[in-house]
């Protein structure tokens, strides 16, 4: 109902192009390196599984045949792959990869909108590092409430969700009062001040990582990705903006 086409930029001074490369390297390394969701052995291989992040292992598993019990149709679940390099290095690799066309432009949409605020506001180094960590701080966070919650820790996980929803939070810590230009109901263009486009995104966050709204048995989304890599953008980025140093007064 809600989506967000674009903001107000009028303040910016700098160029993004650290924002412009992670764009890029996402749909590059989709496109290229996943062959569009395709190459099972990559995507599997690369994702972040709770169960190897806790063990510090790397963990094969079998393909199984799962039948639809609506449809009566059989659908092969593809095992876990070789990882080839260090499990914990898929807390990043991870960060890079999309389960599909949409899941990818989504993200990217977000990214455009909200990330070149923050870089303009952090500059270009210490927004690649706040956007690394805080990506990593929202896997480990669906990590451990997987965990937590008895949930399967063998499902891998992928996709940047965690690390531009700290850009969210980042943005909304930063920004509360921009305004953003949302597409209301796919009819109209309307701006609304970003606490209540960005308020509104998290509260749907909560609602279905509690289940809610179905929550993430039912929609394959690491809400808990979501809500972490939001709280450590919140809380984190006031830490990478440069202070000014006070003059002394005599």
């Amino acid at each position: 109902m809600l989506l967000p086409i674009g903001d107000d930029n009028k303040d910016r001074k700098i160029t993004p192009f650290i924002n412009y490369l992670l764009i890029a390297l996402n749909i590059f390394l989709f496109i290229y390196w996943q062959r569009l969701g395709s190459d099972l052995p990559v995507t599997f291989g690369y994702a972040a599984v709770p169960g190897e992040i806790l063990t510090g292992t790397d963990i094969i598993t079998d393909s199984k045949v799962l039948t639809d019990p609506y449809t009566g149709q059989d659908h092969q679940l593809p095992g876990l792959q070789r990882t080839p390099v260090p499990v914990f290095l898929t807390l990043i690799t991870s960060m890079f990869m999309h389960g599909g066309i949409a899941h990818l432009l989504g993200n990217m949409l977000f990214l455009w909108i909200f990330g070149d605020n923050i870089e303009n506001k952090l500059g270009h180094l210490k927004y690649l590092v706040f956007y690394l960590l805080c990506g990593t701080l929202a896997s480990l966070s669906h990590v451990f409430a997987t965990l937590i919650l008895g949930q399967n820790l063998l499902i891998p996980s992928l996709g940047a969700s965690g690390a531009i929803s700290a850009v969210l939070g980042g943005y909304l810590l930063l920004f509360p009062t921009r305004g953003v230009h949302v597409w209301l109901f796919l009819f109209f263009v309307v701006t609304i001040p970003a606490f209540i486009v960005v308020g509104f995104w998290f509260v749907f966050q909560v609602l279905n990582g509690l289940g809610t709204l179905g929550g993430e048995e039912a929609g394959g989304i690491a809400y808990a990705a979501h809500i972490g890599g939001f709280i450590s953008g919140l809380f984190l980025v006031k830490s990478f903006i440069r202070k000014a140093p006070r003059r002394k007064v005599w």
